[in-house]
């Protein structure tokens, strides 16, 4: 029993000792150094561990890392961390392998954030490290003044409805910060839709870069922008630009959905396709729908697709149609062929001098017209003549005489 006793307790021993061992060697390949630091330069400019290296947010800034390899290594990275307050973010190098004596030069790039919303400079830590999976050399809080642009500003935010129906007003609240190092004065904003020609312009004055009991560095605005009638349903762009004299210019975009229940040019077709005798006439109508708040006048044009030769004519009942607001009219067009076939014929609708839609329709002639009165000519007469015969016939029979009795007395 000692025995067994005994000998469990050396097992254990012995896992401890070689569990110790192996921590000692993992702690001391961590901690063992990769490189020798010589110096650190940003954009150009030395690092000493000072806070004598400033930075513009919204910059990519240049990380050049000049070291001494302290030992053969394969797969090696640096990597550049910048910290703050509300920021944490790092950049790597892809491996490299080094060797023990010779002097390197490893560059990393990093975008500064916009992270200082109420101071127009501040500091932020750069750690610095090089490794692999044996050795580790760091070099820890380089400092780093990050100052704001001169002149900047951001869209904070661009509220306007995601849907809006043609013809309606569209508001647009517009808010602006200044995200500069200087007060920002004369600020216009323009507001545009270009796939409409549609832009607006507004002044919104000055900003000040920090805010205080008195100033705001916020500024908001709001737009209407008309959408036209005629606007064809689809995804439109809202672009926002912000200008000053100061140089700002910055801008964003916001996409919407524009509905349009007549965005076929407001024209209802009810049939698009007739099928007539050669010669006869043969009428289309269709009906024009003014949604607008305001009277609209339409140039009715119509026009066959077979060239100066066609034996096609087409009319319309109207050439020019007023439609008063929120009304409709119908029109209607006239198509003959001459000759037996398949035609096409478009009629185009014109506001002002402006093509609101083009209406493509079909005539199919086959078998010869005929004519009406000549048919009901034909059935008079065979009226007539059946009539002459019975009146013939009723005269041409002779009467019979009647039997004269006489009275006889006894």
């Amino acid at each position: 029993m000692r025995t067994k006793m005994n000998t469990k307790n050396l097992m254990v021993s012995f896992c401890t000792l070689a569990i110790a061992l192996f921590l000692v060697g993992f702690v001391s390949a961590a901690t063992t150094p990769l490189a020798s630091i010589e110096s650190v330069e940003i954009n150009g400019l030395e690092e000493y561990g000072n806070e004598d290296i400033a930075v513009v947010a919204g910059e990519t800034v240049t990380i050049t890392v000049f070291f001494t390899a302290l030992q053969d290594a394969s797969n090696v990275r640096m990597e550049a961390q910048l910290e703050g307050s509300k920021i944490d973010l790092s950049e790597k190098t892809s491996f490299f392998d080094v060797e023990a004596g010779m002097r390197y030069a490893k560059t990393l790039k990093l975008d500064i954030p916009y992270e200082l919303e109420d101071e127009v400079s501040d500091n932020l830590f750069l750690n610095i490290e090089l490794w692999n999976s044996d050795y580790k050399t760091e070099l820890i809080e380089f400092v780093l003044r990050v100052q704001r642009p001169s002149y900047h500003a951001e869209i904070m935010s661009i509220e306007v409805s995601q849907r809006v129906s043609a013809g309606e007003l569209l508001p647009i609240d517009v808010v602006l910060k200044n995200i500069g190092y200087n007060d920002l004065d004369d600020i216009y904003v323009t507001v545009s839709i270009p796939a409409l020609d549609l832009e607006k312009t507004a002044y919104f004055g000055d900003i000040v870069a920090e805010e205080d009991d008195d100033n705001d560095d916020v500024i908001k605005g709001k737009f209407y922008l008309r959408i036209p009638y005629e606007a064809k349903e689809g995804i439109y762009t809202i672009d926002v630009e912000a200008t000053s004299d100061d140089d700002l210019d910055v801008a964003e975009s916001e996409e919407i959905i524009i509905e349009n229940d007549f965005s076929n040019g407001n024209v209802i077709v009810t049939s698009f396709r007739k099928i007539v005798a050669t010669g006869e006439d043969a009428e289309y109508t269709f009906m024009i729908v003014n949604p607008t708040n305001q009277l609209k006048v339409y140039r009715i044009i119509a026009e066959p697709n077979c060239g100066a030769n066609c034996n096609l004519d087409v009319d319309a009942n109207t050439a020019v149609i007023a439609i008063p607001a929120g009304t409709s009219k119908e029109v209607t067009v006239t198509a003959n062929a001459a000759e037996e076939g398949e035609y096409t014929f478009d009629v185009n609708v014109l506001s002002g001098e402006k093509l609101d839609s083009v209406i493509t329709f079909n005539l199919a002639t086959e078998g010869k017209k005929t004519n009406a009165i000549t048919v009901l000519t034909v059935i008079l007469a065979i009226v007539f003549l059946v009539l002459l015969v019975v009146l013939i016939v009723l005269l041409g029979k002779k009467p019979q005489k009647n039997e004269e009795f006489g009275e006889s007395y006894y």
